[in-house]
């Protein structure tokens, strides 16, 4: 987030905030504040269909808004590292900026995926294959899936029905891919991955709500 930019709230409205302390990585001093017109633009431009061959996604219904090689580490798993994890995480930047930090080769940060706030729509930014740099450790982002979610861990707004509905079906789909139990030791918080210093997603992520609904996801793709 630029230095003294006004944050957008999921209902379109406008509120003062201090720059967040923890997402550093998200900000950067280079962070440069969109035009409303440019913000629609690239807002649209997000959200192109995915490419063919390597860039396909891998979730249904995910759009390609490609990170940046240099922010993510080549590989073939489950072939090469197994994958047994999800960590999920809220960005503390819009949706836009998030994804523009993802294609900025000097952040050394990407997810897999993220969410849109208002609508729930998944951008998918590193293949599953490839080993996102999302967690703070070489060790989880190595076995686990990133998603990071739109919004600001102190402010529940931000977590709406469609972003819980989106990124719920998203998690039961990696946990069927990778034969994830769906429960919280396997599906975690940012803050919890060892080291970290970071709090996302924090006291007003709905844990027992969203694991609810990727237990359903594994129901209905399980069938009776």
């Amino acid at each position: 987030m630029h230095p003294g930019a006004t944050p957008r709230r999921p209902d379109g409205g406008r509120h003062p905030l201090p720059p967040p302390s923890r997402r550093t990585v998200l900000r950067g001093t280079a962070a440069v504040t969109l035009t409303a017109a440019a913000t629609q633009a690239a807002a649209s431009a997000a959200f192109a269909a995915p490419a063919a061959g390597a860039a396909a996604v891998d979730h249904p219904g995910a759009h390609w808004l490609p990170a940046s090689p240099a922010n993510y580490r080549a590989a073939r798993r489950p072939h090469s590292h197994a994958v047994d994890r999800v960590v999920v995480h809220v960005t503390q930047e819009d949706f836009e900026d998030t994804a523009a930090a993802f294609r900025d080769s000097g952040r050394r940060v990407s997810a897999h995926y993220l969410v849109r706030s208002a609508d729930g729509r998944i951008g998918q930014c590193v293949r599953e294959k490839d080993i996102a740099l999302h967690s703070g450790d070489p060790g989880h982002d190595e076995r686990s899936i990133g998603i990071e979610h739109e919004g600001r861990g102190h402010d529940p707004r931000w977590f709406t029905e469609e972003m819980y509905a989106a990124s719920a079906a998203l998690t039961a789909g990696v946990c069927a891919r990778y034969g994830i139990p769906p429960d919280r030791a396997h599906i975690l918080g940012h803050a919890e991955v060892p080291g970290t210093l970071h709090t996302d997603p924090g006291a007003n992520w709905d844990w027992d709500r969203y694991l609810t609904l990727v237990r359903a996801g594994l129901a209905v793709r399980r069938g009776p």
